[in-house]
This record gives structure tokens, C-alpha cells and sequence, in this order.
């Protein structure tokens, strides 16, 4: 089921591209950047073959992936910086007590985040699984927005470069990296998930020192 739904978006994906070229890199891109599963592990290879077979030129895609994911990722920060008081805060006020976390925990995690928060958002832009949602926690502790867009821009432009450059170099054989990746994305999620259970179980050792 998992495989026909990926088919299906990368059918799709090479059908925007083959018609609108660049623009439909641009716009592909942006989707992705706005919290839209549609991956670039995808987009930007298929966009490096195209460069192999003459229709497009490597620097070009790399600054239309880049563009649209810098435009994309402001979608995402502006629900973050607006929509925090909305939805986050509201989600932790009435449910953070299911989860182990209380307002004041996460309070603590956001006074992290934006201290080395430029860092983060540089460094998660050339990561799979995370890249893409790095936005939303950079708009709710407001990480000043012109550094935020440079960041990003420059984070998404390697990536895109990374990604196109594969595909430009595996030709019509660019899809042979797509398990890699996804690969990449489980190992990226399992060690969050570990993570997540070293802090649960912290917290439930805590509950039981303090009864």
C-alpha cells in the first residue's frame, strides 16, 4: 500500500516537472518545505537526470529547489509565530500531562532552541526525515527572520545541489537512491524514538523518587 502511494507521488512529481520545468521544481519544493509529504528525495534527483539528458541545467534546479523551499519553509514558520498561542500551547495546556510534558518543561525546551536555534535550522536543512519541519519550532521561538531565510536558503540550496548532482550522475538509474534515504528517514525516526523513551522513562523514575 505504502509503495503504491509513493509510486503514485512520484508519477505525479515527474509529470509536474516533464510539463512546467523549473516553475514546477519551484513549486514542488515549496510544497515539501510547507510541511507537504511530497519528497525532494524525489524531486531533485528526477531534476538532475533531466540535466543529464539536456533539458535543464544543474545550478538552475539547484536555485529553483532552494527558492521554493525557502518560500515553502515560510509557510511553516508563520504557523509556528502565529499559530503558537492557537495550537501548540493549547495542545500541551490540555494534553502535555498524556505525553510527559508540562508547560514549564517545554518552556525550558524553547529558551534551547533559541539559543542555539540558528544552528538547528542550519544543520537540519541537509537532513532527511527533519528537514522539512525544522520550520515550525524556528517561527514559535521567533528566530529572527532574515537569519532564519538565509539559513535556510543556503541549507536547502546544498541539499537541492547534493540531490540534483546524484541525479545528474546516475542518469536514467536516479531512482536506485530512493531506498537509501527512506532508509535514512528510519534510522533518523528510530533514534527519536529512542530518545523519546530515554525521556519518558526519566520522567516516570522522577514521579516515582518524588511520591
Amino acid at each position: 500500500m505504502e509503495e503504491s502511494i509513493l509510486e503514485t507521488i512520484a508519477f505525479w512529481v515527474m509529470d509536474v516537472i516533464s510539463n512546467l520545468g523549473y516553475p514546477g521544481i519551484f513549486i514542488l519544493m515549496a510544497l515539501e518545505s510547507a510541511l507537504i509529504p511530497i519528497p525532494s528525495e524525489i524531486i531533485m534527483p528526477f531534476s538532475g537526470f533531466l540535466v543529464s539528458e539536456g533539458r535543464f541545467n544543474l545550478m538552475a534546479i539547484t536555485f529553483a529547489g532552494a527558492s521554493g523551499n525557502l518560500v515553502g519553509s515560510w509557510a511553516a514558520y508563520a504557523l509556528g509565530y502565529w499559530g503558537h498561542r492557537v495550537f501548540v500551547r493549547r495542545f500541551i495546556s490540555k494534553f502535555g500531562k498524556f505525553i510527559l510534558l508540562t508547560e514549564e518543561e517545554y518552556d525550558s525546551a524553547l529558551k534551547l532552541f533559541k539559543k542555539y536555534g540558528q544552528w538547528v535550522a542550519a544543520i537540519a536543512r541537509v537532513l532527511p526525515a527533519i528537514r522539512t519541519v525544522i520550520s515550525l519550532p524556528a517561527g514559535v521561538v521567533r528566530l529572527p527572520f532574515l537569519k532564519f531565510s538565509v539559513l535556510t536558503f543556503f541549507g536547502s540550496l546544498i541539499w537541492s545541489f547534493f540531490l540534483g548532482y546524484i541525479g545528474l550522475k546516475l542518469g536514467e538509474n536516479w531512482q536506485i537512491i530512493r531506498p537509501y534515504f527512506r532508509k535514512f528517514d528510519i534510522a533518523i525516526i528510530a533514534v527519536t524514538i529512542i530518545l523519546l523513551g530515554v525521556y519518558i522513562h526519566y520522567k516516570l523514575r522522577k514521579k516515582q523518587k518524588t511520591r
